[in-house]
């Protein structure tokens, strides 16, 4: 269905199916997707954007349920953070829900997706720490019905990159079946964009720690030794619990590896100190880390 818009010079798609919205993709060059539209509209309405045609993904039913595969969880793109945040997929990813329910104001999370999250790549989107921590992949769909499937990571750190015409349309997410915790500073009451962001996920069954760093960079930081370090601390046979210090020291750990100090001057003078406000958001990540921890492990 293709319809214009009175006094406007741009067409509008709606496709019915992945492939239909690739191919119209395909057919259009200048044409952007639109899901939720909470990021585009913004850049509409601010005049940083003026597309020349929409392709419109609302009407792909395909894409805004998930399915169980191969112990994983296949969720599809055109999810809403507000479903994500029901409690029947809050009991398949816990993380991953906690997430789409800080995402901002209801109306953000009734219309912001999974995929849009993903392909805006704003460093404060909150899910993506927690697909960082996850290891999640993604299923990109191109012409001719190709699909390809790529690490969450590379996409959102531009390793690689989404080809002309094609679309995110599935997340892979393994299901760990194990306590996972999502929490943010917003610098203020109540919802809003993240200052900082940590992501924490338990693998018993690699016995493993997965932590994800938000919005203190352009893309989700992982402080692999830090998780190396407390995960060789865990009883993975017991009670899994850690006394304060430990936790204490796990959080300092990944902030400094987020926030890490200036490098020291080459010519041997005085080494410089992080400004005051890189100090607080150290001290920020520290105690997100440190309760995140704590709270998966409780």
């Amino acid at each position: 269905m293709t319809t214009h818009a009175p006094h406007a010079s741009h067409t509008v798609t709606l496709p019915a199916s992945l492939d239909e919205a690739v191919a119209a993709l395909t057919a259009m060059p200048a044409a952007v997707p639109v899901a939720g539209g909470t990021d585009l509209m913004a850049a509409v309405n601010a005049g940083l954007l003026r597309p020349a045609a929409l392709v419109g993904l609302g009407r792909i039913s395909e894409i805004r349920g998930w399915q169980y595969l191969d112990g994983h969880a296949l969720l599809g793109a055109g999810l809403t953070l507000a479903r994500m945040g029901r409690p029947d997929f809050a009991a398949l990813i816990p993380g991953l829900a906690a997430a789409a329910r800080a995402a901002g104001p209801p109306q953000i999370r009734n219309a912001g997706t999974l995929g849009g999250n993903i392909v805006t790549s704003a460093p404060t989107g909150d899910t993506l720490p927690v697909l960082a921590a996850l290891e999640a992949t993604v299923i990109i769909a191109g012409p001719g019905g190709a699909r390809r499937e790529i690490p969450v990571s590379h996409l959102l750190a531009g390793h690689e990159m989404l080809h002309p015409g094609e679309l995110v349309g599935f997340v892979r997410v393994p299901l760990l079946h194990a306590p996972q915790a999502f929490l943010k500073a917003t610098g203020r009451t109540g919802p809003g964009r993240a200052t900082a962001s940590v992501a924490l996920v338990l693998d018993p069954a690699r016995r493993g720690v997965r932590c994800a760093v938000g919005a203190v960079a352009a893309m989700p930081l992982r402080p692999l030794e830090a998780e190396q370090w407390v995960a060789s601390l865990i009883d993975w046979d017991g009670e899994r619990g850690l006394v304060p210090e430990a936790l204490t020291a796990f959080g300092d750990y990944v902030a400094a590896a987020c926030i890490p100090d200036p490098a020291p001057p080459e010519d041997g003078s005085e080494p410089a100190t992080l400004p005051p406000a890189a100090l607080h958001l150290r001290r920020t990540v520290a105690a997100l880390a440190r309760r995140a921890l704590g709270r998966a492990l409780s």
